[in-house]
């Protein structure tokens, strides 16, 4: 209890107050648009605050940095900052920012940005600012606003103020908009989870249906946590939605994550696979759920579908994705991924055919089922699904013909009304259970209620239903040391109580109704 009061302490901090400041001068507009206003702001003060440190240094000329051109551009890319020309940096910006054109300069900055930045920026950052809708008296105090924030400087960069804000004010767009916001992002416990038990360390992490980049970002921030090195993992990913896409590159181009390998296309990962030959060490995703119009009609004979049993059904695209992670998978890859509950029990258009398809193939490794409450975009129930190319063997304990269940549906809290998130040791119990288990020689146990070991055997008496509930089974109460008859005693006269206190209720409300003329008869009334 202690970490969630501390969680909620937290949320009290300068990214809710910076936010609530924000959404107040949103007026009018719509969340869904507001988003790439103050993000894009945010962006760009960001990469202004690291230009801004970088040209200090060149033109005080001291130690490496003798000799250096504060306004050439190869001074900054050879440190992996943004080159800013002198109409987009910030302080220009805030100086005009009570001039009724300030959006315009606004997309002015943006566009001469992505000039000088055109290998990773290209048709990425938003010009918005000067349509007629935005507030342009708003607009100024939002730059205001924003300004009174360090965000890129070495010191900033070092308490990842950007990286809190930016999750932050995703998170909080999401919650805004509801069902839409699904669409972009990924609630950070849930991608925290999947990729804990992942551990990506190094190798081609790939997600197709990437959204605002939220696997990526957290992958990164594993490899940092645990002392790996950056440079071992290469992404890959698509996004059907383009502003969606642009969301990502903002988000991967701020962390310095190289996002060269994100593709946009509108027909998405199904109709146009943007990464064919790809075969992915790790697949990490939160596909949409259940959806209906993926155009499974025109892809009956894909090359995808190579193996007849994982054919997937023209209706409904949860096992089409489960397909595509396989198809990329590499021979020793693994993949973590969201579906809806109805995955794990459907029969529907021979559904439990593939899910016992994936079982006999020891394709299965982990099922873990998840609370209600988690995304912001969805009532459906989700769980948690675990699949490996190399279970027999499993590089340390051989886990060939099992299946982990986790039941993970009673933890979390509730961060607000309507939306519920895991604690840090909640994130660890479920990620060690399974590491536990993989391990060899490790003490990983059946735990009633929670965790369960299942062989193919035992699933197969179970028709091959994958809900995690019908093998960890209910826990157990927990013994209190008081014996039945006490509890029956101390039951009885509680009820005793009650009654009493019933009969004198009765006889109060016979008086106030005989006061004003009513009279309540003892006698039994015979229907």
């Amino acid at each position: 209890m202690a970490e969630v009061a501390a969680k909620q302490n937290n949320s009290e901090s300068f990214e809710q107050k910076l936010w609530k400041t924000a959404d107040k001068l949103r007026k009018n507009i719509d969340a869904a648009e507001y988003k790439h206003i103050v993000l894009g702001l945010i962006f760009l003060k960001y990469i202004s605050d690291a230009f801004e440190e970088l040209h200090q240094k060149l033109l005080a000329g001291e130690g490496d940095y003798a000799g250096g051109d504060p306004e050439d551009r190869h001074e900054y890319s050879a440190e992996n900052v943004f080159f800013v020309p002198v109409e987009a940096r910030w302080p220009s910006l805030q100086a005009q920012a009570k001039q009724p054109d300030i959006g315009k300069t606004v997309d002015l900055a943006m566009e001469a940005i992505e000039k000088e930045n055109a290998n990773r920026l290209k048709g990425i950052l938003p010009k918005v600012y000067g349509q007629q809708k935005l507030d342009q008296k708003a607009l100024g105090g939002l730059i205001d606003l924003i300004g009174s924030i360090t965000l890129g400087d070495a010191e900033a960069q070092a308490q990842d103020i950007l990286g809190r804000v930016y999750e932050y004010f995703l998170g909080q767009f999401a919650l805004a908009e509801g069902k839409k916001g699904g669409q972009f992002y990924t609630p950070e416990s849930i991608v925290r989870l999947l990729v804990e038990i992942l551990e990506p360390y190094n190798g081609r992490v790939f997600d197709p249906c990437c959204g605002s980049g939220g696997m990526f970002v957290q992958s990164e921030k594993f490899v940092k946590n645990h002392q790996g090195r950056l440079d071992d993992i290469s992404i890959y990913g698509q996004e059907s939605n383009e502003t969606t896409y642009k969301l990502c590159r903002m988000n991967l181009a701020i962390r310095g994550i190289d996002g060269s390998n994100i593709k946009w296309n509108p027909e998405g990962s199904f109709l146009n696979d943007a990464h064919k030959d790809l075969k992915a060490d790790f697949v990490i995703a939160n596909p949409p759920f259940n959806d209906s119009d993926w155009g499974g009609e025109l892809l009956r004979n894909d090359g995808r579908w190579l193996d007849k049993d994982l054919v997937p059904p023209v209706g409904n695209a949860n096992f089409a994705w489960v397909s595509h992670f396989i198809y990329h998978l590499a021979p020793t890859g693994s993949a973590g991924f969201v579906l809806s509950n109805g995955s794990l029990s459907s029969n529907t258009s021979g559904e439990g055919d593939i899910r016992k398809a994936l079982v006999l193939k020891d394709l299965v490794d982990c099922i873990v089922m998840l609370p209600t409450q988690l995304f912001y975009n969805t009532g459906i129930p989700a769980c948690l699904w675990f699949l490996s190319r190399y279970k027999n063997g499993n590089k340390n304990r051989d886990r060939h013909g099992e299946v982990l269940f986790i039941d993970a549906s009673e933890l979390g809290y509730m961060v607000n009304r309507s939306s519920r998130t895991f604690t840090e040791a909640e994130i660890s119990k479920i990620a060690d259970t399974y590491h536990e288990w993989k391990k060899s020689g490790g003490s990983y146990c059946d735990i009633k209620g929670f965790c369960k070991s299942a062989s193919i055997a035992e699933i197969e008496k179970h028709n091959f239903v994958l809900t995690p509930g019908r093998y960890v089974g209910i826990p157990d109460e927990v013994e209190d040391g008081v014996s039945f008859e006490e509890k029956m005693s101390e039951l009885t006269m509680a009820l005793g109580e009650q009654m009493r206190e019933g009969q004198l209720l009765d006889e109060e409300i016979k008086q106030q109704l005989f006061k004003v003329g009513f009279i309540v008869s003892d006698e039994l009334v015979d229907f």
